[in-house]
């Protein structure tokens, strides 16, 4: 975590427009931003970093992020980091098929920025307390 910053959040996003949003969210909210485009990137980042918590695009062409979130929990050290799928997934199920991959919470496209920033309170204020 870098000074004066209120956590440090991977985002795992292949869209650079979706990236954009996100960044400028997040840094204007304080956070410290890590950023990979795809699953090896995120993979590669995990092996020498913990994220305070991580926010995963389902919807990409390497990796899928049903998959990636499967690896990350088996990962020692960072079993345990929320996270929280971004995803234009939306239809009947996509929610309870999120959850059982792993990920701890569901935000839709497009992102919502304050459902966004509420839903990244509530998962490191929930990981603070464990």
């Amino acid at each position: 975590m870098t000074p004066n910053s209120k956590g440090t959040i991977l985002y795992v996003e292949d869209n650079p427009d979706n990236r954009m949003l996100v960044r400028r969210v997040l840094l204007s909210e304080q956070y410290a931003l890590a950023e990979a485009t795809n699953a090896m990137q995120a993979l590669d980042f995990l092996k020498s970093s913990r994220p305070d918590l991580i926010l995963m695009d389902i919807n990409m062409p390497d990796m899928d992020g049903y998959t990636l979130t499967a690896r990350i929990k088996s990962m020692s050290g960072v079993e345990r980091v929320p996270i929280i799928a971004i995803t234009a997934n939306v239809m009947r199920g996509d929610r309870e098929k999120t959850i059982q991959a792993g990920c701890d919470g569901y935000i839709q496209k497009p992102i919502d920025i304050d459902q966004l920033t509420r839903e990244i309170e509530r998962f490191l204020a929930r990981s603070a307390n464990v």
